[in-house]
């Protein structure tokens, strides 16, 4: 039974899954191969074709290789795969600009709770994700900037407001984009909000990425945490503010910068 449930996984190459509000297309490989059959071909266009695209804001294609293997090899190899899909999205008419990402991440080293599926586990890392970004995936109104006008459950990122790659420490910029949030929320006594934070390039089953300060896996929430204690500092009342971690679950799709981020989504006027 075991044996046939693998050859009937190995033969799925292409499946259509939902994470989140990311729509994701997955195309998987055979081993040590970045082309793809027919079908798999008609696939992708299927879903392009079943797509709104005047919806989408921008798409990000991840490929990945099984655990076998020099790494330099495989870092070459998922970045063919992703490639592959790429070329057949452009060629049947997508628009290019809106491929904001396209990166081989290389091998997908087992858990050790994997190792006893190694055949179908393997055969589920060898494989291209396509993460459609939908247009106001956020909520109604998304902000660059506080506005004077600002209604309940608007979201704010700030451009300014940014980290290093596995950093929950503020960056002197940061502070001082953050001081002058300061004197917009002493002005706006009444308003209450949630600090949001991101990270980029984690894997989709990870939930979030690792904090090189701590060493745990919880790089979004401490982003926020340390916004929020900052704030604090400074006076804000914390009976106005919430804070929480959101992993990749949302990215900008305008690059991975952007993604190292927080945002303010506005609970109360």
């Amino acid at each position: 039974m075991i044996k046939k449930s693998i050859k009937i996984l190995a033969l799925l190459f292409f499946s259509c899954l939902s994470a989140q509000d990311k729509p994701v297309e997955t195309v998987y490989f055979e081993f040590d191969k970045f082309n793809l059959y027919e079908d798999q071909v008609k696939g992708i266009l299927n879903f392009l074709k079943n797509t709104d695209t005047t919806k989408v804001e921008s798409i990000q294609i991840y490929g990945y290789c099984d655990d076998r293997g020099a790494n330099d090899y495989n870092y070459e190899l998922s970045r063919k795969r992703v490639n592959t899909v790429q070329n057949i999205l452009t060629e049947a008419g997508f628009n290019k600009n809106k491929i904001m990402i396209f990166e081989g991440k290389g091998r997908v080293l087992l858990k050790k709770e994997e190792e006893s599926n190694l055949s179908e586990t393997r055969s589920k890392n060898r494989r291209v994700d396509l993460f459609l970004v939908k247009k106001n995936s956020f909520g109604k109104g998304i902000y660059n900037s506080f506005q004077e006008n600002h209604k309940t459950g608007d979201r704010i990122y700030l451009e300014k407001i940014l980290f290093r790659m596995g950093s929950s420490k503020l960056t002197e910029q940061s502070k001082k984009e953050l001081d002058k949030i300061v004197t917009l929320l002493q002005q706006q006594k009444t308003m209450e909000f949630k600090i949001i934070g991101h990270v980029c390039c984690t894997p989709s089953y990870f939930n979030d990425a690792i904090d090189k300060e701590t060493l745990q896996r919880k790089l979004s929430l401490n982003r926020a945490k340390n916004v929020y204690k900052y704030l604090l500092d400074k006076g804000i009342n914390s009976l106005r503010m919430r804070y929480a971690g959101y992993g990749n679950k949302f990215p900008l799709g305008q690059g991975e910068e952007l993604d190292r981020r927080v945002e303010f989504l506005i609970l109360k006027i």
